[in-house]
């Protein structure tokens, strides 16, 4: 694995060699034990798309590990006055040790790593969110103490998360029954991509088929950025895919209910469940951190 563009260019095993490197790193962090094991490396983040905890877990990441982050924004670069993708990548190859980039565009991100001598790192594209289904993966085994077997329930837009989701469940052999409304549904290349590695995928849209016997129920915004135009539309189109006591009575007791946040509140998810105890979303947002260390450090180390 030289750049992380997609899940799928993880294996089985490297996802669990993640998985236990960032739980030991989170093991240190909360006994206070320095590892310095990036000192003097640095990191550059492209951001086209504005963040929280992207950009401040990375940041933090780097920091713990003893190097740098830093923020780029494509209007202060020469990215914003018509260098190409791939003379960006070439000129920051020279200066960097990795590359994280949040972009509108998959093609951004790909051309990037096809242009680059260091390890890039997709930190959102339309198409895949990979890094928070690292932490997601990570937050899963910590409240499962298992990852295979396991039901994973995703409810609404089938989107870039969604995308990223399908193809963890099936490199862990977790199966994955993902409800969406009649043309919100997830890639169908991405869909066929998780059957040819084994994966056990659902698509319905049916979001109480989702939910039955669930072990982990998901949401995400039903508005991304970029979506806001359509914005009308999709509340009415996805209004009968909200993650509410009803839906979640029909999952298993121990179900877990995860967000990758930010979280509309009444929209996809309501705040009795956000805030309820079967919600585990502020564990995934730490978890992003821990999780980014590992991958860091597998890349850059």
């Amino acid at each position: 694995m030289k750049h992380l563009i997609s899940m799928a260019d993880l294996s089985h095993d490297e996802v669990i060699e993640l998985l236990d490197m960032a739980e030991d790193l989170k093991e240190k962090r909360l006994r206070g034990k320095v590892t310095d094991l990036l000192k003097n490396k640095s990191l550059g983040m492209i951001f086209e798309k504005s963040s929280t905890r992207t950009r401040v877990s990375f940041e933090v990441a780097m920091c713990d590990l003893g190097g740098h982050g830093l923020y780029l924004n494509p209007r202060d670069m020469q990215l914003g006055r018509g260098e190409t993708v791939g003379d960006t990548s070439e000129v920051l190859s020279r200066y960097l040790y990795g590359i994280i980039a949040r972009v509108y565009s998959h093609e951004t991100v790909k051309q990037l790593a096809e242009h680059s001598s260091i390890p890039v790192i997709n930190a959102l594209s339309d198409k895949e969110h990979p890094c928070q289904i690292l932490a997601d993966l990570l937050t899963i085994r910590e409240y499962k103490n298992k990852l295979s077997g396991l039901k994973y329930a995703w409810v609404g837009d089938g989107n870039n998360v969604c995308n990223s989701a399908i193809i963890g469940c099936a490199l862990m052999d977790m199966e994955a029954v993902v409800a969406c409304p009649p043309g919100y549904e997830p890639d169908e290349d991405i869909v066929e991509l998780a059957r040819e590695l084994g994966g056990n995928i659902t698509i319905t849209n049916d979001p109480n088929e989702a939910a039955k016997d669930a072990d982990i129920i998901y949401a995400d915004v039903w508005v991304s950025m970029g979506d806001e135009d359509e914005r009308d539309k999709r509340l009415k189109d996805l209004a009968p895919y909200q993650i509410n006591t009803e839906l979640v009575e029909q999952a298993k007791p121990d179900v877990i209910v995860m967000h990758c946040l930010p979280a509309h509140r009444g929209e996809e998810i309501s705040a009795e469940v956000m805030d309820g105890p079967h919600s585990v979303v502020f564990d995934q947002a730490e978890n992003r951190l821990h999780a980014q260390k590992a991958l860091l450090l597998k890349l850059l180390g």
